[in-house]
């Protein structure tokens, strides 16, 4: 993956695909590069992932990860890659980074996607605490004990019923992570800390372009109430929900849900 400056940062990030520019957010702990299987069906868009500060190959700097900070990240990408303007996908924390960059740079935002994310502040649902429990032990053992790590975070990600069914994603996830380096347990803390002071829930009116919400029903990490709640408040927003889908709700019917999601960053 190339390295470019974005700003005070340097940020490891990669192209792929052609047309009009699609730039994909990732969520907590993760780098750009978990945005790889979901790739090949975005299809008609160059697809633009990068590691967040803390992951993968970009710069590190000290500090709490605020999400203003990793939204003007994103924007100063885009700025420094000459794209004046895109589309926006996050993920997760990786959508709120996306609600953030459309309220401070709403110039940058054509169209957002919000996957399985939340406004933060006092009116969220919040996870049960031993889920996040579990989030924050298994973040901070991924780069020492991967095995270890995934038997924690796999349950937050997925339907038990999903897992049964396809015992082999912890392989696969475990093969995924070979492709960028560790995200160190000091990155998990300085992320978490940034996502605990989060709160757009009064600003989300403020959000002008087109929105597409989109939530697993089973989702245990971000309770998928968090949807209506952002449906309510941000005034293009339609919701897809996808009844069988966890946190990582792609993985309920890869062809389908992004079928869905490419027609309507296309409309």
């Amino acid at each position: 993956m190339p390295k470019i400056k974005a700003g005070a940062i340097t940020l490891n990030y990669e192209s792929f695909g052609q047309g009009e520019p699609l730039l994909l957010i990732m969520g907590f702990g993760m780098p750009g590069a978990a945005w790889a299987p979901m790739l090949p069906f975005l299809t008609g868009f160059q697809c633009i992932y990068f590691d967040n500060r803390g992951t993968g190959s970009s710069d590190r700097p000290d500090g709490v990860y605020t999400i203003p900070d990793m939204a003007d990240d994103a924007a100063n990408l885009l700025a420094a890659l000459g794209i004046e303007r895109a589309r926006v996908y996050g993920v997760s924390m990786g959508g709120m980074i996306a609600q953030e960059l459309a309220l401070r740079h709403p110039e940058r935002v054509e169209k957002v996607i919000l996957g399985c994310t939340m406004a933060g502040g006092a009116t969220a649902v919040r996870a049960a605490d031993e889920v996040v429990q579990m989030l924050i032990e298994g973040s901070r053992m991924m780069a020492k004990d991967p095995n270890f790590a995934l038997d924690m975070i796999i349950p937050l990600l997925y339907p038990p019923e999903f897992t049964l069914a396809h015992p082999e994603i912890k392989a696969l996830t475990l093969a995924g992570m070979q492709l960028a380096p560790p995200t160190p347990p000091e990155t998990a803390d300085r992320m978490l800390a940034g996502i605990m002071q989060f709160d757009v829930y009064d600003r989300l009116g403020q959000i002008k372009c087109p929105t597409l919400i989109v939530h697993g029903e089973k989702d245990i990490l971000i309770p998928p109430a968090n949807a209506k709640l952002l449906a309510e408040r941000i005034p293009q927003a339609e919701v897809f929900m996808i009844p069988e889908g966890g946190h990582n709700y792609a993985a309920a019917d890869p062809v389908g849900i992004h079928q869905r999601i490419i027609a309507w960053l296309k409309n």
